[in-house]
């Protein structure tokens, strides 16, 4: 099983506003960068996206380290909040619904045809590959700034 990593990292200028995600797939010493935005969106969805987005250009099943800095998408896995997400019928702790639950849906499809280990990085310091992802993530923002100018 060919073993890879994934960078991920998700943007938002207002919350919600534009948003941007990057993602930068390594194996073999080889890069595959990607990116892509929307013109209204979260952070949350963005760093979720960039999470889906890597995994699609995966042709074959992979032993996959995801690298994120995203709390909220690494916890959901790594805390178990999925699991009992699932078991309330997409409802919190608190009982209110689930926010992103059609993104969470398509992950866990993706996720279902690989081996994840899930890695929390620290974002904006000094790990190169996210910080090109946070780069490739607000670029894609600024790109959707100057299509209203």
């Amino acid at each position: 099983m060919k073993e890879v990593v994934l960078y991920t990292d998700g943007a938002c200028s207002g919350n919600p506003g534009p948003g941007g995600w990057g993602a930068i797939l390594v194996y073999k010493g080889k890069e595959k960068v990607m990116s892509g935005g929307m013109k209204e969106t979260t952070n949350n969805r963005m760093e979720i996206l960039a999470v889906i987005e890597g995994l699609k250009c995966l042709k074959e099943p992979c032993k996959v380290e995801i690298c994120s800095d995203s709390a909220y998408v690494v916890n959901t896995f790594l805390q178990g909040w999925l699991e009992n997400w699932i078991k309330n019928d997409w409802k919190t702790s608190s009982n209110k619904q689930v926010q992103n639950v059609d993104l969470w849906k398509e992950l866990i499809a993706l996720l279902n045809k690989h081996e994840v280990h899930w890695n929390k990085v620290k974002g904006h310091a000094d790990n190169e590959l996210n910080n090109r992802c946070d780069a490739l993530a607000r670029g894609e923002i600024d790109k959707i700034k100057k299509s209203f100018d």
